[in-house]
């Protein structure tokens, strides 16, 4: 009997400890439940930094110098922000981050991601800046971001172009020296290229970078807007407000002439002549592009 009950005693202490072993942490278990990752915090800037190139002439910039035509000699450059342009603001009574447009400049995140769901929301607001004062309300999302800041004209890093502009939200860019195939038409009455499923595959490069979306599905002006980029292993998916216009593979760019596969890097939000805001911005892993979106 003795001999039972110290077996029994044995038994439960091995399960325990076992139970122990096996029973997740309450850390894990909140990684296990939280998905998505939280790129604006809400409260500040944490996790990007900025990089400004040189301000128009029409703007006032005291620690710049100008030459004998008014022009700015040299950029802003990085993580100064003299004129406010980037700065967190409660917008419809949430916060939101808001890009000023009075300097063509970037928000970018300190980490690269890769094979991920981008979701972020934005808004119009009402100021424009030259040179696009008469121009169509211009931002952009800017993933897959290498190399130096202001490689591409003064400013942007090499990157895929989501376009953020008004009534064309969803068009691709190939921004420096990145490529990409997407299915396209040419429309010969105005000699622009567009994604259409059933076309013929063309590439995309410096040479031939633009690439328009399928429709647009814009909401309008003074609405938010849900934009959606799903990218795995060189494809990329762009979404507006639940609806895919756009889609693109084998995302790529040229080094010493060899075509390196693109699908890693940091994201660039554009600073490009208008005021915008954006809000709810989340990130999450994914290892395949759901099928139903690359049909």
């Amino acid at each position: 009997m003795k001999y039972l009950k110290n077996c029994l005693i044995i038994l439960f202490l091995f399960l325990m400890i076992y139970s122990c072993q096996k029973r997740p942490s309450k850390e894990n278990l909140k990684k296990q439940h939280v998905e998505w990752i939280e790129l604006f915090n809400g409260k500040d800037l944490s996790g990007w930094y900025t990089y400004q190139k040189q301000p128009e002439p029409t703007s006032i910039v005291a620690e710049l110098k100008k030459n004998e035509e008014g022009v700015y000699l040299d950029p802003i450059g990085l993580n100064n922000d003299p004129l406010n342009v980037f700065s967190v603001v409660i917008e419809d009574s949430l916060p939101a981050i808001r890009i000023s447009g009075e300097v063509f400049g970037i928000l970018v995140t300190e980490q690269e991601f890769e094979n991920y769901h981008l979701k972020l929301e934005f808004k119009w607001g009402s100021k424009k800046y030259p040179p696009r004062e008469d121009k169509k309300m211009d931002s952009g999302i800017l993933y897959h971001s290498i190399g130096s800041e202001g490689a591409w004209g003064g400013v942007w890093m090499k990157s895929l172009e989501c376009q953020v502009q008004e009534t064309d939200c969803g068009d691709f860019i190939s921004v420096d020296t990145v490529f990409a195939d997407i299915a396209a038409q040419k429309n010969e009455k105005d000699g622009r290229y567009y994604y259409n499923p059933t076309a013929d595959t063309l590439t995309f490069n410096p040479e031939r970078s633009y690439c328009n979306k399928s429709q647009d599905f814009e909401n309008p002006i003074g609405d938010w807007n849900t934009i959606e980029i799903y990218t795995v292993d060189g494809k990329s998916v762009h979404v507006v407000n639940g609806k895919v216009n756009m889609r693109l593979f084998n995302s790529r760019y040229l080094e010493d002439g060899i075509d390196i596969l693109l699908s890693k890097g940091k994201i660039q939000l554009q600073s490009e002549g208008a005021e915008i805001f954006y809000r709810n911005i989340t990130l999450r892993d994914i290892k395949e592009i759901p099928k139903e979106l690359l049909k």
